[in-house]
């Protein structure tokens, strides 16, 4: 694993939720977007070399609204950048952690995505995410 990539917020509004991070953060949010597949509506912002990603449920049957539900706005997951997604998913099930996916799938800003089960990492749900490279 490279470095942080991001780290998700679970919110229950996106567009107030942006607007007090861009207070906060001292920083534009640079992009928005749909996230079909997951049920979710996101927003990035980059204050740094770091991205905060905020996270709103469009169903009552998204992962985030079943967060939400159940703990409230927060940090939802802390995600991390990899040069090759299926490489690092083989070394940690050969570690003997619990993935969420089989195999990757597309996720938000341009990235391949998959989850550790947050039982095997104290709590906190893990994202593995590499750039897609467009040939």
């Amino acid at each position: 694993m490279n470095k942080i990539e991001h780290i998700g917020i679970a919110v229950k509004n996106l567009t107030s939720s942006i607007d007090i991070y861009q207070r906060l953060l001292n920083t534009d949010c640079y992009k928005t977007e749909l996230v079909a597949s997951e049920y979710v509506n996101t927003a990035f912002l980059k204050p740094g070399e770091n991205k905060v990603e905020l996270l709103e449920a469009t169903s009552p049957d998204s992962p985030i609204a079943k967060f939400l539900e159940k703990k409230g706005e927060g940090i939802h997951h802390i995600a991390f950048l990899v040069d090759d997604i299926l490489e690092e998913m083989e070394r940690l099930r050969n570690e003997g952690f619990t993935l969420l996916n089989d195999a990757p799938k597309k996720g938000a800003d341009n990235k391949m995505v998959c989850f550790v089960h947050p039982k095997d990492a104290n709590g906190v749900l893990i994202e593995l995410c590499q750039e897609i490279k467009w040939v």
